[in-house]
């Protein structure tokens, strides 16, 4: 089985590790636009050879594992490609406009748009990590537009990588991805902004910050060059999903400016509920 992940950086990387353990046969070929990560992706055993796009044509199974705005490129010029038998799929954490780019394409049926819901704040072939996706929800969006065999592939794949399937159109995907994920996101980066501009001395941070702060800033730490091409992909989500969390902020803010702290111990202990919910949700799956 020959496997081609464009993009060897935590995501692709990954996926290349698990796959080697699961499938001893396969040979993974890494393609990427950053030479020095293909060297590191070969040195660290990520993939087994580097090789051009070009080579994707000898494919059974092509990941594309890119930023979500190099995607809209990548896609379907390896769907142009691949032979016809190749599985192609993606990773990217919005799927309307992949799904919408690549909607016409004569081969459209050997793609699956695919957001598996794992990762690190971290990026790069050193980031990958073996067992990444077990026990992770992997949402497959408009299934029902690839070939049955190559569904039937994926889906194998993605249940020998411990994922757990979840279907969804794509534009409710992007919708909701926006609050759990996008947002998380945006918040952590816009708290460690605060925390830069207003404490002058490094060491002011270091000494004061709890495991609160840490834990809430962490995703500080992610990919700019990743996530600011998905702001922009799912602008319109991210938008709404902004108001609503700044409705909320400045909600809180009045409740302190009129000391009403009886109001604010009922909103955090109405929220504590958000445990209750994660807690059935891990229960169901």
């Amino acid at each position: 089985m020959k496997v081609y992940v464009i993009g060897v950086g935590l995501i692709g990387g990954s996926m290349a590790l698990d796959i080697q353990d699961l499938y001893p046969e396969a040979v993974i070929f890494g393609v990427d636009s950053n030479d020095s990560n293909l060297n590191e992706a070969e040195r660290l055993g990520v993939v087994h050879k580097s090789a051009p796009i070009e080579a994707v044509a000898d494919a059974d199974i092509v990941i594309v594992a890119v930023p979500v705005d190099a995607a809209l490129i990548i896609v379907p010029k390896v769907l142009d490609l691949i032979n016809d038998n190749a599985l192609v799929f993606d990773t990217g954490s919005t799927k309307a406009a992949v799904c919408k780019i690549i909607s016409n394409h004569p081969r459209r049926k050997q793609f699956m748009a695919t957001h598996p819901i794992a990762g690190t704040e971290f990026s790069g072939p050193t980031a990958a990590l073996r067992g990444l996706f077990e026990g992770k929800t992997n949402i497959i969006c408009e299934v029902e537009k690839t070939a049955f065999k190559l569904q039937e592939k994926g889906m194998q794949l993605f249940r020998d990588l411990g994922m757990r399937i979840r279907l969804m159109e794509p534009k409710a995907h992007d919708r909701h991805i926006a609050y759990v994920s996008h947002l998380s996101h945006i918040s952590s980066f816009m708290l460690g902004k605060t925390v830069i501009v207003k404490e002058k001395h490094e060491s002011d941070i270091f000494d004061m910050a709890g495991s609160g702060f840490e834990s809430t800033v962490r995703l500080a730490k992610s990919s700019p060059a990743m996530w600011t091409p998905i702001f922009k992909q799912n602008k319109k989500q991210v938008l709404k999903s902004l108001e609503e969390y700044i409705a909320n902020l400045e909600h809180f803010r009045n409740l302190l400016e009129q000391d009403n702290f009886e109001a604010i111990f009922e909103e955090m202990q109405n929220t504590n509920r958000i445990r209750e919910i994660l807690n059935r949700q891990q229960q169901r799956n």
